[in-house]
């Protein structure tokens, strides 16, 4: 082989190269643009405020669905499901951790729920068995004293619900059936006292009335949540309170407040 020859296939080759490592560049670009890479997490998504909100979607409330809890606050008791939200990002998990909430908004209340997860979308006709998979026990907190000032003026609840970490809820279990959540109660212990206590069947609309409300008017879709109600006995939380959620018998979670 002359040099002259050489010279030229080792040019061809790293042109080659060039070019082979641009397309490679190129695909890998457009597969991270269209989700099929997936770039490193930030610090920012390893946040507890940010508990697994990628695999929820919305996150719906019932107010006022126990009718003990609707007189304890002196309201009146709904003739339909009242239905409110908040956004994914106040989730966090009742995993044992401080859960940090604020200190200036005057009182933050407790309310203990029945958290349910949808595993597909609505349509006429769906029974609970067919669309809720899943269930958690979960804490509306609330910041009372805005809730207060909101409806005395006829505004939207969201500021005094949709803080971060307002929406506190443990791990997901097999959704066991409407006859056994009947016939299972859920609490909440605050430094090991008993503070609420609920069953499922005193619930004003049951899970397939709320389920119906929701899919009608707002439309519901897999990895939605919904909280169902808070039964009576909703309080202020202090800094340094434990909280656990009690399934029966069976602590589910717990956390610890901090106000700051």
């Amino acid at each position: 082989m002359s040099l002259t020859w050489l010279w030229v296939s080792l040019f061809s080759s790293c042109q080659s190269a060039k070019i082979f490592f641009s397309l490679v560049l190129v695909a890998s670009c457009l597969d991270v643009a269209h989700g099929k890479i997936s770039s490193p997490p930030s610090k920012q998504a390893k946040r507890g405020n940010d508990y697994m909100n990628h695999h929820f979607r919305n996150v719906y409330c019932v107010g006022r669905n126990y009718r003990l809890h609707a007189e304890e606050l002196g309201n009146a008791v709904p003739s339909s499901p009242m239905i409110f939200s908040k956004p994914t990002h106040a989730l966090v998990q009742a995993n044992g951790k401080e859960i940090f909430l604020p200190n200036d908004q005057g009182e933050i209340h407790y309310e203990a729920e029945v958290v349910i997860h949808l595993s597909r979308s609505y349509k006429k006709g769906i029974q609970v068995a067919e669309i809720v998979d899943q269930m958690a026990l979960g804490i509306d907190f609330t910041l009372r004293d805005i809730q207060s000032q909101l409806k005395a003026k006829g505004h939207p609840w969201l500021l005094a619900k949709g803080f971060p970490s307002s929406a506190v809820i443990t791990d997901l279990h097999p959704f066991p059936g409407i006859d056994t959540c009947h016939n299972t109660h859920f609490s909440l212990q605050i430094n090991g006292q008993q503070v609420q206590l609920g069953n499922m069947s005193d619930m004003l609309f049951d899970l397939q009335t709320i389920i119906d409300f929701c899919g009608v008017h707002l439309g519901l879709g897999e990895g939605d949540l919904i909280f169902t109600g808070t039964p009576a006995g909703v309080g202020k939380v202090n800094d340094g309170d434990h909280l656990q959620l009690l399934w029966g018998e069976k602590i589910w979670g717990d956390c610890v407040v901090r106000l700051g």
